[in-house]
């Protein structure tokens, strides 16, 4: 299974303050609109999001159909076919992708913790 590129999105309080730190260590903004309340910070082949307002947790993220640097893979797993899977294995999902599509769709999960897991396909 073939999940793409790994970032984390962190929820934030202050999404200027959050900006400012984490340029602190490196990162630079390279997506987002904090008129919007996010933003994506890369350093390197790591990437976070900064989500003001939008989600209730941290959610770690995988992009099927990009690399580390958003640059889209000419082979990868869809969302739907890895949706499929996990569900054969009887993973339970919070959302899914709609199978009858193609293109743009994501799905949610919880790891046995409850940290959230969106596997997030733009491509």
């Amino acid at each position: 299974m073939k999940l793409g590129a790994f970032s984390l999105s962190l929820n934030v309080a202050d999404l200027v303050v959050s900006k400012t730190f984490y340029e602190k260590l490196g990162f630079k903004a390279v997506g987002g609109d904090v008129e919007q309340g996010w933003l994506i910070m890369r350093n390197g082949d790591s990437t976070i999001g900064l989500f003001q307002g939008m989600f209730d947790s941290n959610i770690m993220t995988f992009n099927p159909g990009w690399d580390a640097q958003n640059q889209v893979l000419s082979e990868f797993d869809d969302v739907r076919v890895i949706q499929k899977q996990l569900k054969s294995q009887g993973v339970d999902l919070m959302s899914e992708a709609d199978e009858s599509s193609s293109g743009p769709g994501s799905m949610m999960l919880t790891d046995p913790d409850g940290n959230v897991i969106l596997i997030d396909q733009h491509v």
